[in-house]
């Protein structure tokens, strides 16, 4: 790669005249694959004086952001893992200071939080500590101080870490360009520099952050700060800006397999026999050196020189990898060192869901909850980790030989944390199944839980009718027209509040379906009451086809009326 994210970064804090520093700042930069895929963190804090354990708080918000934001999942955004991570620190210095000290606002700080992951830098802030950007010769402020002001022109602070069990968080992003720099304050600096001041110091000493971290500290408290004095500078001297052919040669550090055969053997494992082809990908069945099989997968030769499919491939394993979950195929580690591009995975000895659902073309509606449960655990783990499946279908889902149901295709997952680094080539936004996807799929959105949720959905109602909800597969110019077509239609017998359930799930309008999946699963075992007070359902709902020749009838009808009419 032709250039990984660096900077140069400097910091100085004084106590100034206060006996006790109450101030704590400092910067992570992590090694690889972290500095990739988390970026690099800097942190200023700002510990309430008035508050008894000021020092402990802003020090226990700067040791725990840079111990456990590196420890969230690489699949979480920036926004995501920074937010979680504050948002916990936040509720235990409220609880931790009601053991400390006796009282629930014993522990406060301020606080200013700075990201740099790839391109962009997320800003997370709360309190009067400040974040600035020189980019060029122009110096902006890039928070805004949550201070609320009182009678004869005194301020007070409006928000700290600790005050209360929730706390509003500000978040912001904005693009970063080589040669930026950031700089994190605390008020005893910024409220007594001006901010030609401040720019002039940073414009004179840039190419020593640390130098000018002092100068501008000890030129605040030659100004008259009466309080802790803090900065820490960071300054970017190259972005990830990765070159198209160096991108591609990093993906193909291995080469694909060659064709496959019975009896062939890959790095120790014996091919058994080709479970599945297609355009994209095949499926083999294979066994160890000690008879276990298993199932290995490997890109198609169509692709070898196809950057973004190759890098999509990769992320099916990346995903596997991170998923613990029953009901998620698990990826099996390479006995020995890979010399091609796959992946392996444990076998599952099943059918599909397709299959069973051909066998069971009625089948009993406990069996199918039963069903629906597993998928639903299966992604939520997904969703838990910020990732959006996209192609649930029965095919992708199995059901072993125990009845257990796992999901088994990862081709089309949205990783929100990926898509935060950049790359030089545009990821595939593959869509799923179109009988499965969701509507927004078709209006060039990415999509998000509920899109998986649509797709649950679909598979529900397939499984009760052998159809789809609304009779074919969807489409852009279908959208519009669609119609849902009530489970009733096809099976009477079906109670309205399932019905009602299921036409959430797959409700055309996103914001219209369930937030969540335990909510759909809830739903389709325990009648809502909300739904059972629908006891009337349009005929064109229950039944779009009976309505529309009703209508083209009693449409003859008049015709015939007024033809009768008229001829006499």
């Amino acid at each position: 790669m032709s250039a990984h994210l660096a900077v140069q970064t400097g910091q100085f804090s004084d106590a100034g005249v206060k006996e006790i520093n109450d101030d704590a700042c400092g910067v992570l930069i992590p090694e690889e694959p972290a500095i990739t895929n988390k970026g690099i963190a800097a942190l200023i804090a700002d510990g309430v004086s008035s508050a008894e354990g000021g020092k402990e708080a802003s020090e226990a918000c700067l040791h725990g952001f840079m111990n456990d934001y590196f420890s969230t999942p690489d699949s979480w955004t920036v926004k995501t893992a920074g937010g979680k991570v504050l948002g916990s620190l936040n509720r235990w210095l409220h609880s931790h200071a009601n053991k400390q000290y006796g009282y629930a606002q014993a522990m406060l700080t301020t606080l200013s939080a700075l990201v740099i992951k790839s391109g962009t830098a997320h800003i997370f802030h709360v309190g009067d500590t400040r974040i600035y950007r020189l980019r060029d010769n122009d110096l902006e402020c890039l928070t805004t101080d949550h201070r609320t002001w009182g009678s004869g022109q005194k301020s007070y602070l409006g928000r700290a870490m600790g005050a209360e069990v929730h706390l509003d968080i500000d978040y912001a992003s904005h693009p970063v360009e080589v040669g930026d720099e950031f700089i994190l304050l605390t008020d005893g600096v910024h409220e007594y520099l001006s901010s030609s001041d401040l720019k002039k110091m940073i414009l004179e000493h840039r190419n020593s952050p640390e130098f000018a971290a002092k100068v501008i500290v000890t030129h605040a408290l030659e100004k008259g700060s009466q309080d802790n004095a803090s900065c820490l500078i960071v300054k970017v001297d190259h972005l990830p800006m990765i070159d198209e052919n160096e991108f591609y040669e990093h993906l193909t550090e291995l080469p694909f397999p060659p064709p496959l055969e019975p009896g062939m053997i890959l790095d120790g494992y014996r091919i058994i026999r080709e479970l599945h082809a297609s355009s994209r990908t095949q499926v083999y069945i294979a066994q160890d050196t000690s008879g276990k099989k298993v199932i290995i997968k490997t890109p198609s030769v169509n692709y070898d020189d196809d950057a973004s499919y190759i890098d999509q491939f990769l992320h099916e394993e990346w995903v596997a990898r991170r998923i613990d979950n029953p009901h998620v195929l698990k990826i099996v580690e390479p006995a020995g060192r890979r010399r091609f591009l796959y992946y392996i995975t444990e076998y599952i000895e099943g059918k599909t869901l397709r299959q069973w659902m051909t066998e069971n073309p009625v089948p009993p509606g406990n069996m199918i909850k039963l069903i629906v449960e597993q998928i639903a655990s299966g992604v939520r783990a997904f969703h838990r980790l910020e990732m959006v499946h996209r192609d649930l279908k029965p095919e992708n889902i199995m059901i072993d030989k125990d009845d257990c149901v796992v999901i088994i295709d990862f081709g089309s997952t949205k990783i929100a944390g990926i898509e935060e680094i950049h790359t030089p080539y545009e990821r595939n936004n593959l869509l799923g199944t179109l009988d499965y996807s969701a509507p927004e799929y078709f209006l060039d959105h990415s999509g998000n839980n509920r899109s998986d949720i649509f797709s649950l959905g679909v598979i529900t109602y397939e499984m009760f009718t052998g159809k789809l909800p609304y009779g074919k597969a969807l489409s852009e110019s279908r959208i519009k027209r669609a119609r849902y077509t009530s489970l009733k239609h096809y099976r009477p017998e079906i109670p309205l509040w399932l019905d009602s359930a299921i036409q959430k799930a797959v409700h055309l309008t996103a914001e219209k379906r369930y937030e969540k999946l335990s909510e759909f699963v809830h739903d389709i075992s325990h009648p809502n009451p909300e739904f059972q007070q629908q006891t009337f359902q349009p005929l064109m709902q229950r039944n779009p086809t009976l309505f529309w020749k009703a209508l083209s009838a009693l449409q003859l009808v008049i015709i015939l009326i007024l033809a009768y009419k008229l001829a006499g």
